[in-house]
């Protein structure tokens, strides 16, 4: 293929790319900043989009957040591009950020013990869910027993509250950036179509004082 890397990266590698992108995560915001701002949609549409990636990086549904963001710009009438662009507010920076302060204030709300699921086990224990899961399926066409207590444990003690205690820091993060985003974007497409604008018109200029150089000064 024509877009196929030469030299393909080894795990270490992807695994580093995927914590530390090549150039930097600023590099890798300005990037994302740089394609939100160039979607042709009107400013409110890509601020909704936003909205809704900020909000679904809040949630415990890891590899669905495309879709529930998706599903959240659709029905918000957002730009679903934007909103797939902004999933990347939960990166490996701010997810053990956005981890730990949802589990524990989801226990606070709904007043089970913080020490069910260790905040610092998050990902393995979410890991190791996922593969309970799968053995589960994989159960059902095999002789092997299904085993559903680890996962009503994983349910309880950390899914649960993930999913409860991160509506509200997912709805004032979602909307705080709804209303950074705004404007910004709206004085972005400004200058992009007063920039434009001053093009063609510098442009007609010279076509204009071409063709009256060729006509002569006689003419």
């Amino acid at each position: 293929m024509v877009f196929r890397r030469r030299n393909k990266l080894s795990f270490f590698e992807k695994a580093k790319a995927f914590f530390y992108p090549k150039g930097g995560w600023m590099r890798a915001g300005n990037y994302i900043w740089h394609r939100l701002t160039r979607l042709p949609d009107p400013p409110h549409r890509i601020a909704r989009g936003i909205w809704a990636g900020v909000f679904a990086s809040f949630t415990p549904l890891f590899g669905f957040h495309f879709f529930l963001s998706a599903g959240l710009a659709w029905l918000m009438r957002g730009n679903v591009i934007a909103s797939l662009f902004a999933t990347a507010f939960g990166n490996p920076i701010t997810f053990p950020l956005i981890a730990y302060g949802s589990v524990k204030l989801g226990h606070l709300m709904l007043g089970t013990g913080v020490d069910a699921v260790p905040a610092s086990q998050i990902l393995s224990a979410f890991a190791f869910a996922g593969g309970e899961v799968w053995d589960n399926i994989v159960a059902v066409f095999t002789h092997d027993p299904i085993e559903w207590a680890h996962l009503k444990h994983f349910y309880k003690g950390l899914f649960l509250p993930y999913l409860v205690g991160g509506i509200l820091p997912g709805l004032f993060f979602a909307t705080l950036c709804y209303y950074i985003s705004l404007p910004m974007i709206g004085a972005y497409q400004n200058l992009r179509q007063k920039r434009r604008r001053a093009r063609a018109e510098k442009l007609r200029a010279a076509a204009a004082a071409r063709l009256k150089g060729e006509a002569g000064p006689g003419q």
